[in-house]
Order: C-alpha cells, then sequence, then structure tokens
C-alpha cells in the first residue's frame, strides 16, 4: 500500500503547488475558524492569590485554665463557619474572608475544652468573571483555596494546645453558600409578613 501511495504522488510539480495552495486555503479558514469562535466565547476567568494571612485569632484553652479533667470519650467538636468579601480600591482586586469558630466540649457535662475563633484572609486578582456571578464566585471559589491553611492553622493550635490534633473535614462551600442564600430569604420573608399594613 505505501508503495501505491508514492507512485500516485509522482506526477510532479503540478499536484505538488495544487497541494501546497489547498494546505494554505485549508490553513487560512482553520485560523478564521479559530478566530471567530475566540471572539463569540465567554472571557476566560483568571484568579491569583496576591496574598493570604490570619486576620484574627484567639485560643482558649479552658481545660487548662479550669482545671478540668480531661473528658474520658471523644469531645463534641462544634464547627461554625462564616465568609465575607469585599472590593479593594485596585481594580479586580477583593479580601475574601473565611470565619471559624471551633468549640470543643465534653459530652458527658458539656463543659468546653477548648475555644478556637480564626479569620484567615486573602487577596485575589479575579479577572473575567460575570458581574452577576462575582458575588457567588469570591464566596465558593476563593474560600476553597484558603481552606486547606485554615485547617492546617486549627490543627496546629488544638496539637500546640496539648488536644489531639484537629483535622476538619472539607467544607462545601457551595452547600454553605446556598444555605446563607435561603436563610437570607427566609428572613426578608419574615420581615415583609411583619410589616404593618398601610
Amino acid at each position: 500500500m505505501a508503495d501505491n501511495g508514492k507512485g500516485a504522488a509522482k506526477p510532479g510539480a503540478t499536484q505538488q503547488g495544487g497541494a501546497a495552495q489547498a494546505a494554505a486555503q485549508t490553513g487560512a479558514a482553520a485560523a478564521g475558524a479559530q478566530a471567530g469562535a475566540q471572539a463569540g466565547a465567554q472571557p476566560q476567568v483568571k484568579i491569583k492569590v496576591l496574598g493570604q494571612f490570619i486576620r484574627d485569632m484567639s485560643f482558649e484553652n479552658a481545660l487548662a485554665q479550669g482545671g478540668i479533667e480531661p473528658p474520658k470519650g471523644q469531645p463534641d467538636i462544634q464547627v461554625q463557619v462564616s465568609l465575607d468579601a469585599r472590593k479593594r480600591e485596585t481594580e479586580h482586586q477583593f479580601e475574601v474572608i473565611s470565619k471559624y469558630r471551633v468549640e470543643s466540649k465534653g459530652r458527658d457535662d458539656g463543659k468546653t475544652l477548648f475555644l478556637i475563633e480564626l479569620e484567615y484572609a486573602g487577596l485575589f486578582h479575579v479577572e473575567g468573571v460575570p458581574q452577576e456571578q462575582i458575588h457567588p464566585f469570591l464566596l465558593i471559589e476563593c474560600p476553597r483555596i484558603l481552606f486547606p491553611f485554615a485547617r492546617r492553622i486549627i490543627s496546629d493550635l488544638t496539637r500546640d494546645g496539648g488536644f489531639p490534633s484537629l483535622n476538619l473535614d472539607m467544607i462545601d462551600f457551595m452547600a454553605l453558600y446556598r444555605q446563607e442564600l435561603a436563610r437570607q430569604q427566609q428572613q426578608k420573608q419574615e420581615q415583609g409578613g411583619s410589616a404593618p399594613a398601610n
């Protein structure tokens, strides 16, 4: 089969020139199609972490301060997470804050063993996100990026406080965002229902 192919391609310069012209036309058409596709495509999302840091933090070791006996069984761990985002003066820059409140209590007596309050923030440069989508993007995607670092800080705090290292499970920030939207919607409905009629 290879020999037959070579024989068919031998007639010379005329066919070679035609092939080159066809290839050039095909390349031009492909380039035009690609340019058209790029023109009609959505802008590419760009996100860059400019910095991240502890904004505020406290660790209360109630077990050590109050002389409480260590619990025999596994304690109850309660984790609360809230999020905040704000626009900075520089264009396309935002500050996103993840707030964690972690409290450990004895299961038998309900006494607090330790309490952690951590605000961990990141500075982000974000481009290509439509204006109507920027709020969920900041409160879902950006906290996902920050979470491993906040989890490490909480793990180190509990270990250095004399407790077993606490490694938080991965948080579903999309579900957290939807819950907050539902809560706000319910609050608005309740306020609207209790408003006095004119």
